[in-house]
């Protein structure tokens, strides 16, 4: 592997100071883009050509049989002793064996479970204390709020449910400026940890138990719970029909797909969930089927491999020109940084290579008016991904929509194409300016180009468009993690802060708490004398 890491960066040398712009012949177009079921991933706008190509498939071809023996149900997650099945809660056909065990009976049992309780609520056969659920708030942390924060977001123009809420931050601000807007009596709080012992979650949940119990004689009626921990559920006060589990095979930044999705099917109904999950389902049919060079994930993760590993660029920006993907960048911030950001390989030897890039980024056209002028003159590139529909939701404003797809394809050819010094000098010269003048003006308006970007384009950010689009990256992260060797799926470096967390809180308490720097007990004594 390293004989073929070095040839790719001897490729990438040989390449020397050529331009994006250059590559392109009559075909480019189109021999440098991958599609399926409607979703299209162009990868044109880069410095891959024909020979880095080839090589970076040549890198993938382990890939195979390491996705065949996750979609088998073997247990890759090698440092947990787990396997690796969220596909499973996407793909309701068929059957899957852990340890001797078919787990699809119970995937589809409790999909089922979910789907009567969403209806039961959306119709009003379950009901509030006080009427006829208006609101849901779910309250978790990481994978239990982003997944279905930014899916609910997403699907906006689906609504037909109660209005749904969403709480994380151990800050008290945050349920405290949730919570204030709502009515106790006609709200339904969804606690998402799988083991009921999440500190952050919990602390919430207690203060909106507490909340509500001030207004309702039975508080733990309206609450629900997502874990496996139905013994503590019930401690709580959640009935066992209103308690929803789900495997240790399911990772938390992956479980968007079963009961953590439970707030997306209240917002958006059953039939529209069932789309989400025909779309991820799609994704991985292709998937598991699709040459390499005709795959989406597969040359989606090749193309980040280029950018990151071969040529170095540190960090990926994630540019949907979609309002309603606001959260996008984040969730997929999560799921490859938490999946991807280790520094050694499976068998705990150090990586030959540098793991996953930081990936950041906000909506178009919000972003052209932030950080764009980093992207665009900065000293150092950044890949972009852009992310864009044909048409919207909105007939009446289609005006709006054809304008946010200029810009969007803008940006991508600005990036490649750049400014010249001379078309800045014959700018500056349109204007009158002459002599140093002119070239310290004209220097200024210089743009380097040749800034790497790629283009996934839907027809319409649907139920099964997002679906695609989040089994999309999953699989890319997967790809990216058996080319680079590593464990994509545990997360320990999540353990060691809440570890810590709780061995300083004593500290903030004016209690004993050895064993910490001089620092942070410093602080701690700040914090104690500003609290009074």
């Amino acid at each position: 592997m390293t004989a073929l890491w070095n040839r790719l960066k001897d490729h990438r040398k040989a390449q020397g100071s050529g331009r994006i712009e250059a590559l392109f012949d009559a075909d480019r177009a189109t021999d440098y883009r991958v599609q399926a079921d409607g979703l299209t991933f162009d990868y044109s706008k880069t410095m891959i050509d024909a020979g880095a190509r080839d090589l970076l498939l040549e890198l993938a071809a382990p890939v195979a049989a390491r996705r065949d023996a996750m979609f088998a149900g073997e247990k890759i997650n090698e440092t947990e002793g787990r396997a690796v099945l969220h596909t499973a809660l996407r793909n309701l056909q068929g059957s899957v064996t852990v340890d001797g065990q078919d787990v699809m009976p119970a995937v589809r049992e409790t999909h089922q479970r979910m789907t009567r309780f969403a209806t039961q609520v959306r119709d009003g056969g379950f009901a509030g204390q006080g009427g006829r659920i208006t609101d849901v708030v779910n309250i978790g942390i990481g994978g239990s709020d982003l997944g279905p924060a930014m899916a609910v977001l997403a699907l906006a123009p689906y609504h037909d449910g109660p209005r749904t809420h969403f709480v994380s931050n151990v800050d008290g601000a945050d349920i405290a400026d949730t919570l204030k807007w709502l009515d106790p009596a006609t709200t339904l709080v969804i606690v998402a940890s799988k083991t009921f012992t999440t500190i952050e979650t919990m602390t919430n949940a207690q203060t909106a138990r507490d909340w509500m119990a001030a207004s309702v004689t039975d508080p733990g009626a309206q609450f629900v719970a997502l874990s496996t921990a139905a013994a503590k559920a019930a401690d709580f006060g959640i009935a066992e029909d209103r308690v929803f589990g789900f495997e240790d095979w399911v990772g938390g930044r992956y479980s968007v797909w079963g009961p953590i999705g439970l707030s997306l099917m209240l917002a958006v109904g059953p039939q529209a969930f069932d789309q989400f999950l025909a779309g991820g389902a799609a994704m991985d049919a292709h998937f598991r089927t699709a040459e390499p060079a005709q795959n989406l994930p597969v040359m989606l993760a090749l193309t980040g491999i280029w950018h990151h590993q071969i040529c170095g660029y540190p960090t990926r920006a994630v540019l949907p020109y979609d309002n309603r993907l606001m959260r996008l960048p984040a969730y997929l911030q999560q799921l490859e940084m938490e999946s991807n950001g280790k520094r050694v390989a499976m068998d705990g030897s150090d990586l030959e290579v540098v793991s996953g890039p930081v990936v950041w980024g906000e909506p178009g056209t919000n972003g052209q008016h932030a950080f764009y002028q980093l992207i665009h003159q900065g000293t150092m590139p950044v890949p972009c991904e852009f992310i864009l529909a044909a048409r919207g939701h909105e007939p009446d404003l289609a005006h709006h929509h054809i304008l946010l797809a200029a810009n969007c394809l803008a940006q991508s050819e600005a990036l490649m194409r750049g400014r010249s010094l001379d078309e800045a000098r014959a700018l500056m010269q349109a204007k009158g300016l002459e002599g140093a003048e002119l070239d310290r003006q004209a220097r200024h308006r210089v743009f380097p180009g040749n800034r790497p970007s790629t283009t996934l384009l839907m027809e319409q950010l649907t139920p099964f468009a997002l679906g695609q689009i989040v089994a999309l990256y999953e699989q890319r992260v997967f790809v990216e993690g058996v080319i680079l060797g590593i464990n994509s799926f545990d997360q320990w470096g999540v353990e060691l802060g809440k570890e810590l967390a709780l061995k300083v809180e004593p500290l903030l308490k004016g209690e004993a708490a050895p064993g910490h720097d001089p620092s942070t007990e410093a602080l701690a004594g700040l914090i104690r004398q500003m609290r009074g």
